[in-house]
Parts: C-alpha cells; structure tokens; sequence
C-alpha cells in the first residue's frame, strides 16, 4: 500500500484499480493524507486562499434529490437577491480582503444573461477575481458571463456514474452536464469540477472513476464534499457521507492533480470540528468563508447543520484565519489562479 502511495506521490498518476485499493483499506489513512499535504506544500507552498461566498438565490427549477433547493421542497423560504445587495455584500467581502469572489445560486431564471452580465462586469470593477456556480447554461450565456470577466467556473459532476447521475437529477443528462465542462474549457475559464461523497448506490469503483475524470478533464479545482440528507428531500432516510471517505477522495485528488486548487469543504465541518483544518492538513489549499449576510445565511439550506448560519461576515473572516494561521499557513494575498499560487497580489494580472 504505501508502495501505491509513494508511485502516486512520485508519479502523480494511477490507474483505477490502484485508486479502488486506497480507497478500500482503512490501514492507510494516515500515510495517504501525509502525502497529500506533503505534495500540497511541494506544489502550493503554505498559502491558503479564502474566496468570499455569496450566495445569492435559493431557488431552484431543478429537483434534485439530495439537494435542499430542489423545486419541490415546500419547506424552504425562498429568497433571491437584488442586484444592489449582491454589489453592497461584494463591496463589503473587498473591505474584509478577499481576492476573490465566489457568486453561487440555484438554478433561477430570473437572472437571465443580460442581468448576470451587468453583475459580473460591476464585480469585476471592484478588482477582483469572479467565480461563477450558476448550474447549466448554454454556450452564449458561458460565453458572455466571460466576456464581462468571469475567471472561473464551478459545476459539480456530482458523480461520473451516468445512471446514478440521471437517478439522483432527475430530467437531467449526463451528457449535457459533460458539455457545459467542455464549454467551459473551451471559453478559457478555470473550470471547477467535484462530487459528493456518500450518495445513495454509490461505490468505490465509482468514485475511483470519478477521481481519474477529474484527471482526465484536467479540472483547475475540485470540490470534495460528503453528502448530508436533508430532511426536505427524498434521501432524507439514507445513511449519508463519510468525513474520513471524502478526505481520501481529497487526498487522492491532490496527489494525482498536485497543484489544483481544492476547497476544505463546509459540509467537512459540518460533520466534525475543524473539518476543514483537517481537510487542509490532507491535501486542500482553499476555504470558501460565507460574505452572504442576515437571514439569507440560514436559507441557503443544501443540507442540515450548516455551520456559521449565525455568524457575520467579518467574524467569519477573522475565525477562518485564526485557524488557518494557527497550524502555520499563511493567508494569500493573490487571487488563487492556478500556477501563479504563491504570487502576490499585485504582481498577479486577472485573467
């Protein structure tokens, strides 16, 4: 076993079955997540990069089934940002230091290309770094959030299973998940890819697949989450994630895409304290700290427990680097473009 860690810490690839081993043996946690930090600090340096993240709608028109935001969950207050509290709280997430901006909402089509563009190109004014999640959108809509200024891109594959994919979405296609990535790649964003751990008829097989797509697609980062059940939706009764899993999947992530940037996920601290502590000592180099303000923290509700609902934004801030300096790292004062890691801000051009 350590032989595999050593092949993928040297090499930086393996093969499925190698990937199915880690994963199945227990005995080698320790070793596994060592060598992750270990090639996270080769590569990365002890830089972690906050992104300041707004979540800006709740609503939803997709259904999916581990999702809190799902159309049908009744139970849920919808909210949806206007334009002017969206640029006061980025306005504000600047005023704390943050370099880059994450906007991340449901599914809403109110925020049609033209209003989205007008976000981005005022965002962008403010001399930052912009990350879009918005979920699926066409070539056009792609195309001009970039041309406004959007660096970056996140759209979580979930899982490369295609009949889990379609079982957990339902309406939705797999291969229509896959052309928005290839869009993506090919508008010249840095693409963010990831998946939840833990999902209902999920395996290991599966996820080791999973780990070789992100390869594969050369994503520039990826999110590792485990999957919470929401008592609002219909996987409300299943076992859920495992934080010691989704670590390894991070892990092995790291060492085979050695400098991406990966999110020490909130779900992982949702789970355990200091979950993401944790998860930045086995491999990750990003946090993701909530700028949202008021109520709107509470009803971003993907899944139960989400920590920090009642915080504001600038205590968030403060906490988050306090851990993160306390194990020796140091917060980045650049925007986090992959391969320019360890620059500083002002020797660091916006894509």
């Amino acid at each position: 076993m350590n032989k595999l860690i050593e092949k993928a810490k040297l090499t930086h690839n393996l093969d499925k079955d190698e990937i199915l081993e880690l994963l199945q043996n227990d005995n080698i946690n320790e070793e596994l997540f060592k060598a992750a930090d270990e090639v996270r600090q080769e590569f990365l340096g002890d830089y972690v990069h906050l992104r300041g993240l707004i979540e800006f709608t709740n609503i939803c028109k997709r259904n999916c089934m581990y999702c809190g935001l799902r159309r049908d969950n009744k139970n849920l207050e919808r909210y949806r940002l206007t334009k002017e509290e969206i640029l006061d709280f980025a306005n504000k997430a600047v005023s704390y230091g943050y370099k880059t901006l994450v906007l991340q909402g449901g599914e809403d089509d109110y925020f049609t290309k033209e209003r989205m563009t007008e976000i981005v190109k005022e965002i962008k004014n403010l001399g930052v770094a912009l990350t879009l999640s918005l979920g699926e959108k066409t070539y056009e809509e792609y195309k001009a959030f970039k041309e406004a200024g959007a660096d970056r891109y996140l759209i979580r594959i979930e899982t490369t299973d295609k009949k889990l994919y379609e079982d957990m979405d339902p309406n939705m296609s797999f291969e229509e998940r896959l052309d928005c990535l290839n869009n993506l790649r090919d508008l010249g964003y840095e693409v963010g890819s990831g998946i939840l751990v833990g999902l209902p008829n999920q395996t290991l097989e599966s996820i080791a697949k999973d780990i070789l797509f992100f390869k594969l697609i050369n994503a520039d980062m990826i999110g590792i989450g485990p999957f919470i059940p929401n008592e609002d939706t219909p996987l409300k009764a299943s076992k859920g994630g495992d934080l010691t899993l989704a670590l390894k999947v991070m892990a092995l992530t790291r060492l085979i895409l050695p400098d991406i940037n990966i999110p020490a996920t909130t779900a992982m601290e949702s789970l355990t304290p200091n979950g993401r502590i944790i998860a930045l000592q086995s491999g990750a180099n990003v946090v993701m700290p909530n700028v949202t303000e008021g109520e709107y923290r509470k009803l971003y509700a993907l899944y139960p427990g989400k920590i920090c609902t009642g915080d504001t934004p600038a205590h968030c801030r403060g906490c988050i680097t306090g851990k993160v300096t306390g194990i020796g790292r140091i917060i980045s004062d650049g925007y986090g473009f992959r391969g320019n890691q360890n620059t500083n801000a002002h020797d660091e051009s916006l894509i």
